[in-house]
């Protein structure tokens, strides 16, 4: 995993939002406000991703680093031995590239189900997603397939699209997806396979598999750290394959925001951008939390966040959140991974710490 995929993943978003933008341009977002605001937030995660590169328990100097990023950390060209540009290219640049990946996407989803359940506390996980991939990690933990390439990963990822095919076969009424009958489906959903977790989890400590525990317990928790190349470039391609099916929708979001007859009224084809919508963003959270696991609030405080700063013109906010998404999921990896070195925290323990008082400012807002 390289530099260039790093700045290739930032500035792919980019540029297609302009370019998409062009063709559903109005004068409420403008396309140098686009990207005045999509180059502030890619020169932050730059910025971030830069310290985390320099951060960790082993001490890595600004100017040897950035010598080899530039020459590709070949001998000679760099001062750093060969155990500081293995932490280098194959420890830390890898793991920012997936905190990167996971904070986009789970913030584009967050941003769209908001906006199609029309609720600022919705967040990715709200269909059973995490529950079902959780279910199908633990499993795959407990047979063996860590050894297996993309083992783990890829049954949790079945294990997320099979709650989201129950969910949809649960909420679809003929051509009709009822988003009150899909959010009640997710949650019971999500209840089911949280007892399904616990028997389990009884099951491993029965037998006192230690090792299997404790790996169970930080992807429970969230973890950055045990992804390999292959697990981020299925998941980035996953994503950046639902970021343009989303932002082709973002004028029709827009519309739905104000009402389902409305946006019909105004020529929107409502079930089938629902479907289309509901699916991208399903999609884009699986990929996310079949390698990394359970991340919470990161979908729900960063397009809140975003929405309140820039307004809801999904144009604008879709981008933005992706970009915010992953400066702040590489900051919190870069705190775990830090604040107690040499040992790590799962990097969901720092997002919780940061999102639930955020979440119960929510709530008494919302009350208010």
């Amino acid at each position: 995993m390289s530099a260039s995929f790093l700045i290739a993943f930032l500035f792919i978003p980019v540029l297609a939002a302009v370019f998409a933008f062009r063709a559903t341009a109005s004068p409420a977002v403008t396309i140098p406000r686009l990207l005045k605001t999509c180059l502030i937030l890619a020169g932050l995660v730059i910025v971030v991703s830069g310290m985390s590169l320099l951060a960790g328990a082993s001490d890595i100097s600004a100017i040897p680093a950035l010598k080899a990023l530039i020459f590709r950390g070949r001998e000679g060209l760099s001062s750093l031995d060969e155990a500081e540009r293995t932490i280098l290219f194959s420890i830390r640049l890898p793991r920012i590239a997936f905190a990167c990946v996971v904070g986009a996407s789970l913030s584009m989803a967050g941003a769209v189900f908001q906006a199609l359940l029309r609720n600022p506390l919705a967040e990715p996980y709200i269909l059973g997603i995490s529950g079902g991939a959780a279910v199908g990690a633990i499993l795959g933990i407990l047979m063996g397939a860590s050894l297996i390439p993309l083992g783990v990963p890829a049954l949790a990822f079945l294990g997320a699209l099979l709650s989201v095919a129950v969910v949809f076969g649960i909420a679809r009424t003929g051509r009709k997806l009822a988003s009150n009958t899909l959010l009640l489906a997710g949650v019971i959903l999500n209840a089911f396979f949280s007892s399904v977790i616990m028997l389990l989890l009884s099951s491993t400590t029965l037998n006192s598999d230690i090792f299997s525990t404790h790996r169970i317990l930080f992807w429970l928790m969230g973890d950055l750290g045990v992804a390999e190349g292959r697990d981020i470039l299925f998941s980035a391609i996953l994503f950046l394959g639902s970021f343009g099916v989303i932002y082709a929708c973002a004028r029709a979001l827009n519309l739905m925001v104000l009402g389902e007859e409305t946006a019909m009224q105004l020529g929107v084809d409502v079930e089938r951008t629902k479907k289309v919508l509901f699916l991208a963003a399903s999609l884009a959270t699986a990929g996310a939390v079949a390698s990394s696991g359970s991340i919470g609030f990161v979908g729900l405080i960063i397009p809140h966040l975003m929405r309140m700063l820039l307004g809801s013109d999904h144009r604008l906010l879709i981008p933005a959140s992706v970009l915010f998404g992953a400066a702040f999921m590489v900051t919190a990896d870069t705190i775990a991974r830090t604040v107690t070195a040499p040992a790590e925290l799962p990097v969901g323990v720092i997002t919780a710490l940061c999102g639930a008082p955020y979440f119960i400012y929510l709530l008494r807002k919302k009350a208010v």
